[in-house]
């Protein structure tokens, strides 16, 4: 199976079913034991990741958010954002799922928290000059159709100093043995077409295009996932699911 990644020539940077997919599940974002189970479980893992990278980055406390500028693309039910938000952080959330900005404005409006939801596609919601410390692309580089132009329309809003987090699936046979065959055919943990092996980023290509915006690469970890009793935790291979963390030259305002 070759790992050259399949050239595509989008009309939108997100694709259109993963829209309605998502529209589909969003009654159930906040819903621990649903279809969104491993998201929260590989969420309790990530959260404790980006909070120790900015920590690092901003020399800050661990968890101490007050006064940063936070972004988080492709934000889904606001499952990130409501923890960043609790701690401090000035957030946004920005998802081209309608649905899903609905139920995150729901679920945070009840726990009190005041996040700056919107919906669409970075390009068109993050106003011209708009720029944050810290922009999160969690788990969605794999849904969109162009890569390089997300990557750059989100890149474009981080501050000088900024801080970019983007975790994301390794396109390998493996990643398509676990990912694709074990977590959507067998297990069923996730809803079968979830993810298209050949849409699937390699931390190379990451690179990549994080060079071309500008922006060094610094920290990458894997992590691994385990299905049958609900468990993630951090490894050092990058075959499967992977998280990397890029800094854009500067000094911060934060």
């Amino acid at each position: 199976m070759s790992t050259e990644r399949v050239p595509v020539t989008p009309l939108t940077t997100i694709r259109n079913d993963e829209v309605a997919r998502f529209n589909r599940l969003a009654a159930t974002w906040w819903n621990r034991e649903g279809p969104m189970r491993p998201l929260h479980v590989v969420n309790e893992l990530r959260l404790g990741y980006v909070l120790e990278q900015i920590a690092q980055r901003f020399g800050r406390p661990v968890g101490a958010l007050q006064g940063l500028r936070i972004a988080d693309i492709g934000c889904g039910g606001g499952l990130m954002c409501e923890p960043l938000s609790a701690r401090g952080a000035r957030q946004v959330g920005v998802d081209a799922a309608a649905n899903s900005i609905a139920a995150a404005q729901l679920h945070s409006k009840a726990a009190g928290l005041e996040i700056d939801y919107r919906v669409g596609e970075p390009n068109v919601v993050l106003r011209d000059g708009e720029l944050f410390d810290v922009m999160l692309l969690l788990e969605v580089v794999e849904h969109v159709d162009d890569v390089d132009a997300f990557v750059r329309d989100a890149a474009a809003h981080l501050a000088p100093g900024g801080l970019m987090l983007i975790s994301t699936i390794n396109r390998t046979l493996r990643s398509y043995l676990i990912a694709i065959v074990g977590a959507e055919m067998v297990f069923r943990v996730l809803p079968m077409g979830t993810h298209r092996w050949t849409q699937l980023v390699q931390p190379k290509e990451l690179e990549k295009i994080a060079k071309s915006c500008g922006l060094s690469t610094g920290d990458q970890r894997g992590m691994a996932y385990l299905p049958v009793v609900h468990r993630a935790w951090w490894k050092r291979g990058l075959a499967v699911n992977y998280i990397a963390s890029f800094t854009k030259a500067g000094t911060s305002g934060a």
